[in-house]
């Protein structure tokens, strides 16, 4: 392997399997490093596709995303990512352990790609061996299974290597060191980042090969690259109990491949103190399998072979600096200033902080779904189960923001049942109809019925209301009302019917109309719009109280003789168009009915008969 430097400030990578934080952390160091590139070409996400918005710096961008019903083979997803990407070298892989080896595999066959980082632990150990044969085979990288990645300081890093911006900023990782670092564990490296940025001049790169038994690099193929970089001038090495991967680096120190100081130490040294054998932190690595795999006898043999090597893990930083001040005193080596840059702070996490205030887009005073449970008008979900609300009541918490008397959301109720349906004849239905047996979906169909509900149909009760309350108000007389509004050449709302009689009344407005003289405390506006009524019927026998008008009237009633609401707000329920939102949800009920009956029945496009079409010129 050995080779040279990994990562630079121009490496870009793909990444496998969407993480949100990762990927942002990621495009986070890049602005702190002042990379003119976001370091992330592509995202493959099987199963979904188009672009990620992600934050680089101040500005939003757009990075791909990669994957279609055509291209869920990984191979064939993995190459048409690579080819749109060229020059990502980097593949990431965020794939779980069952699917981690196929992918990792399918791109270190990609010509592009020289190093494949595999996060997953748990990878078979048979996948593990075959992805390093041919890694080795090809003069690719391999750093994983179960890592979490690596970083060039300054420059490139993977995942979610080195934790928060914070910590990379404490570590002073957004500029590049002396010092090459490896270990073992991913979150040992964040102490150890952390040691060596207070005692030395701070990494130049540093890698977890992870934990697993079979890593894709080891310890001693990162030291002998760390060797050949001129800008590292020392190296740290962490190292575990359990396995030999330790005794190659001693073999190499022995055998004089590194020509810098090394700096190791192998943990689990307390393992000695149990009385059977423990197995430490990874699924399968860290616990001894005899005395030469014991954290003791490593330490030894790296400290013959010439490494530093402390008498403690305490002591490691004390010999870390006194290893990086030989250096200095020999080689000219300074401390660097250091000026972090500023990352730009996630605006959710600036408001929890009360470090800034932003405005809000939208105002809502009905309903609230940020607690444990849904609230409507303030009234929790289950509180609004728990005692039996029905529709009605539902109505008035979401419409009118309070909870209404029994027979006020019970008279809701009534008129939602009474409005539901008038028949397949009428506009509404009858477009719903058609465009059902056109073959349109549920939504469609509703719409098109729902779109002729208007001032000819169905729409008329917010103006009778408007009417009748602006009438009886001045006190007018019926015939003032009726002659006023001639003048005006308006018809008046809510009266007259293209089938009912005054000898043939219609049973809905005798029913509203029984039930309002029962329960309401006032039927003042109803009695009214009666009164009107009987002045029209001298007109014609067809002018009568239609249903439009009984809603409207007594919808009046219920507002003023509730004595929940101001006369301001009475106008404004009936000038926002509250009543008319009464028959469009009550007749999509019916509507929605005459959808499923036309698809039930399994009716053909219509089409109109030619005998009921005038054609005249």
């Amino acid at each position: 392997m050995a080779t040279g430097q990994l990562f630079s400030k121009q490496t870009q990578a793909l990444f496998y399997n969407y993480k949100q934080l990762p990927i942002q952390r990621m495009l986070d160091f890049d602005f702190l490093c002042g990379r003119e590139t976001p370091s992330v070409a592509g995202i493959i996400n099987p199963g979904s596709e188009g672009f990620q918005k992600l934050f680089f710096g101040q500005e939003e961008i757009a990075i791909p995303v990669h994957s279609t019903q055509v291209l869920m083979i990984p191979n064939v997803l993995i190459e048409a990512a690579c080819s749109a990407h060229p020059t990502a070298d980097v593949f990431i892989n965020f794939a779980s352990f069952r699917s981690a080896a196929a992918s990792s595999m399918s791109a270190l066959r990609q010509p592009t790609i020289r190093v494949v980082a595999i996060i997953a632990e748990g990878v078979p150990e048979l996948d593990t061996k075959q992805l390093i044969a041919f890694a080795r085979a090809n003069n690719k990288v391999v750093i994983g299974p179960a890592t979490v990645g690596g970083i060039q300081a300054g420059a490139f890093k993977i995942g979610d290597t080195a934790g928060t911006i914070d910590n990379i900023i404490q570590c002073k990782l957004y500029r590049a060191g002396s010092v090459g670092f490896v270990s073992k564990s991913g979150g040992m490296s964040n102490e150890l980042y952390n040691t060596i940025a207070r005692v030395t001049d701070g990494i130049y790169e540093g890698i977890a090969i992870g934990g697993d038994v079979f890593p894709g690099s080891t310890l001693s193929d990162h030291v002998l690259r760390f060797n050949n970089i001129p800008q590292v001038k020392m190296m740290v090495v962490l190292g575990e109990l359990g396995g030999k991967d330790e005794y190659s680096l001693v073999e190499a120190l022995k055998e004089g491949k590194v020509h810098k100081p090394v700096v190791a130490w192998v943990s689990g040294t307390c393992a000695r103190l149990f009385k059977s054998e423990v197995q430490f932190g990874h699924a399968v690595r860290a616990k001894s399998g005899g005395e030469l795999e014991s954290a003791q006898a490593k330490n030894q043999a790296l400290k013959d072979a010439g490494a530093v090597v402390p008498t403690s893990y305490e002591a490691l930083e004390g010999a870390i600096k006194e290893t990086f001040q030989k250096l200095v005193w020999r080689e000219d080596l300074r401390h660097q200033r250091d000026h972090a840059p500023q990352i730009p702070e996630d605006l959710n996490f600036a408001i929890k902080s009360g470090k800034v205030r932003a405005p809000t887009h939208i105002i809502s005073t009905i309903s609230d779904d940020r607690g444990e449970e849904p609230c409507y008008a303030g009234i929790p979900m289950s509180t609004i189960v728990e005692k039996g609300y029905g529709v009605g009541d539902v109505i008035s918490l979401l419409w009118f923001k309070r909870s209404l008397p029994r027979y006020c959301t019970h008279f809701i109720e009534i008129c939602i049942m009474l409005c539901a349906d008038h028949g397949p004849c009428v506009s509404g239905a009858h477009n719903t109809i058609v465009t059902a047996r056109a073959g349109k979906d549920l939504v469609s169909s509703l719409v098109s019925g729902l779109l002729t509900i208007g001032p000819r149909f169905g729409g008329a009760i917010d103006d009778a209301a408007r009417y009748f309350k602006e009438a009886y108000d001045k006190n007018l007389t019926p015939y003032e009302f009726v002659e006023g509004m001639k003048k005006r050449g308006i018809r008046v709302p809510g009266i007259g019917h293209r089938i009912k009689r005054g000898d043939n009344r219609d049973k809905r407005v005798e029913l509203l109309q029984e039930y309002a003289r029962t329960h309401f405390p006032s039927v003042k506006y109803m009695e009214y719009a009666v009164e009107v009524e009987k002045y029209t019927l001298t007109k014609a026998n067809n002018l009568v109280l239609n249903v439009d008008g009984a809603i409207g009237s007594l919808f009046l009633d219920l507002l003023a003789g509730s004595g929940m609401f101001s006369k301001p707000e009475i106008d404004d329920i009936v000038e926002i168009g509250y009543l008319n939102g009464l028959f469009v949800l009550a007749r999509s009920i019916g509507l929605i009915g005459h959808t499923f009956d036309q698809k039930r029945l399994k009716q053909p496009l219509y089409r109109h008969p030619w005998e009921d079409v005038l054609y005249t010129k």
